[in-house]
């Protein structure tokens, strides 16, 4: 589904990701790990299309992607969160589903907002469709709230309500449980199970290491761009050149 190969990202002389490689099939759950500043985020900007990529391939779908503007990946079924949420505040969080949501001409939902003729079915379908997310993700009570009311972890589903209304195949999840509190975060990995077995494959990156052992087929681990280790969670957490790269410590 997503192969990424040699993808470097520079800043200058700076190689912020060095030839980093990974694979994800349809339906997989991989984890993605390191430290702070390993360039994690990074290569997920330029897997989403945030940032371009300096060399290197990434494949979606069998088609190169590269070059491709975000909002055309995601058209496809590659969409990412954010590790702080983006949510419009000022809208309720239907009314953010609505925006996020896109009819089969690729149209925003704000058209119909804006008397766009023969919309109204499409809003009334897309309604439906918000709300059966909201429902899955167990806030379908907070439907009628602003998004600003809502709190950090309830933005953090929001966020991720907003990517499921695009139809995605396969979500990019950027540092989902940071600031996310224990119960919420058993919440969160029973959704993500859930979202596997509908068949759509997640990329999560993520401080939260038991979380990532539990979730994912197999775990990637980044150090200073590279990535340094990958296969079997159990058996790459406990691997030396992981070891050291978190300062010696046991994982």
């Amino acid at each position: 589904m997503l192969v990424v190969e040699n993808v470097t990202v520079t800043y200058g002389p700076f190689k912020a990701v060095d030839q980093a490689s990974l694979r994800v099939d349809a339906g997989e759950t991989i984890g993605l790990a390191g430290t702070n500043g390993a360039g994690k985020t990074t290569l997920f900007a330029a897997i989403a299309g945030q940032l371009p990529a300096t060399t290197g391939s990434i494949l979606f779908q069998g088609r190169q992607i590269l070059g491709q503007p975000t909002y055309r990946r995601a058209g496809q079924g590659l969409c990412r969160t954010f590790q702080v949420p983006r949510e419009f505040g000022r809208l309720t969080v239907l009314e953010n589903l609505l925006v996020a949501a896109q009819d089969e001409r690729q149209e925003n939902m704000l058209t119909a907002w804006l008397g766009r003729r023969g919309m109204r079915e499409t809003v009334a379908s897309r309604t439906r469709q918000a709300d059966g997310i909201l429902d899955m993700l167990g806030i379908s009570h907070v439907r009628d709230l602003l998004a600003s009311q809502l709190s950090g972890g309830q933005k953090k589903l929001l966020e991720l309500a907003r990517v499921l209304m695009q139809k995605p195949s396969i979500i990019l999840l950027d540092e989902p449980f940071a600031g996310v509190n224990p119960v919420r975060i058993g919440e969160m990995m029973e959704i993500f199970t859930r979202l596997k077995a509908q068949g759509i494959a997640l990329l999560i990156v993520e401080h939260h290491l038991q979380a990532l052992r539990s979730l994912s087929s197999r775990l990637y681990v980044m150090d200073q761009g590279k990535v340094i280790a990958e296969g079997d969670p159990a058996t790459v957490l406990n691997s030396k050149i992981v070891q050291d790269a978190y300062m010696g410590g046991v994982i």
